[in-house]
């Protein structure tokens, strides 16, 4: 077992794919050893910030803490808002756009490829 405080792994950068705007990103698993099996993150979208759209090679889940998204995948998109959850799909092209005033604050979990 580890156990993680998300302040020790949170830093600023551009979200992946893209790096359109700037986020904070809290890459939880990241201090667990390897091999590990999953990602779990939480990523804060700043206004007009984005998860570029990307193709996945596993199942992912966004789920919204707080602020609004618009999820996309394979070009359907739909609006996120505190309390819901997208579950994506391997094979898809997805994305997500922080919309509104506040920030999108979202945990973002996905299985590790096989090593």
């Amino acid at each position: 077992m580890v156990v993680i405080h998300e302040a020790d792994t949170q830093r600023e950068e551009p979200p992946p794919h893209g790096a359109i705007g700037m986020s904070t990103a809290f890459r939880i698993s990241d201090a667990a050893a390897q091999p590990r099996a999953m990602e779990f993150r939480r990523r804060v979208l700043h206004p007009g910030a984005a998860i570029g759209e990307h193709l996945i090679d596993h199942d992912e889940v966004y789920y919204v803490l707080s602020g609004r998204g618009e999820v996309v995948s394979d070009g359907v998109k739909a609006t996120l808002e505190p309390g819901m959850a997208a579950y994506l799909y391997r094979g898809a092209v997805v994305g997500i756009v922080q919309v509104g005033d506040a920030p999108l604050n979202l945990i973002i979990s996905y299985p590790n490829s096989p090593r």
